[in-house]
């Protein structure tokens, strides 16, 4: 009998003995599942933390590009001057310099304060592009019946890139411009 009792002991000290490792050998997996999760968590937060952002090689693109428009009232119209102030390493599509504005209201062309150059790009293809500090294009405004407008509101769009691969998406800027009486 004594024999049976200490096989029946010991089987119950391996059945608690059993589970006290299982217990453990399950905590430890779940620790290192949350280390794991807490490691790679860490990793994303890295990847899209503002810490990465400051080290980006890119300019957010009101800093890339500083766009602004003025007007003056001449014998014709009001003549609409869009200001780009293009930080180095940086371009401006030509022909994504726009103007939208209400019915009743024309412009001439733009005229440009620097010339542009062509270059590759690997969007568009060969495109001319504003690569200038400064550049200033200019139109006239005028109404189609003759007659001075107050606050008529104008869209300005334009798009620019980085030269080390980024292109910004299409920006627009807002204005009112009163038309001077022809």
């Amino acid at each position: 009998m004594s024999i049976q009792t200490s096989i029946s002991t010991s089987a119950t000290i391996s059945k608690q003995t059993a589970k006290k490792i299982y217990v453990l050998a399950f905590t430890f997996m779940s620790m290192s599942s949350m280390i794991s999760v807490s490691a790679q968590a860490a990793g994303l937060g890295e990847l899209f933390s503002n810490n990465t952002a400051k080290k980006s090689k890119f300019l957010p693109v009101d800093q890339a590009f500083q766009v602004s428009s003025s007007t003056k009232a001449m014998s014709k119209g009001t003549r609409l001057s869009i200001a780009v102030d293009i930080t180095p390493g940086h371009y401006v599509y030509k022909n994504k310099l726009t103007m939208s504005f209400p019915k009743g209201v024309s412009a001439t062309p733009f005229t440009f304060s620097q010339s542009p150059v062509s270059i590759d790009d690997p969007t568009f293809g060969k495109v001319p592009v504003f690569t200038q500090k400064n550049m200033v294009a200019t139109t006239m405004l005028t109404t189609n019946n003759g007659k001075g407008a107050k606050n008529v509101p104008v869209v300005i769009g334009w798009q620019g890139c980085a030269k080390a691969g980024l292109c910004y998406p299409p920006e627009k800027i807002k204005t009112t411009v009163n038309i001077a009486v022809q």
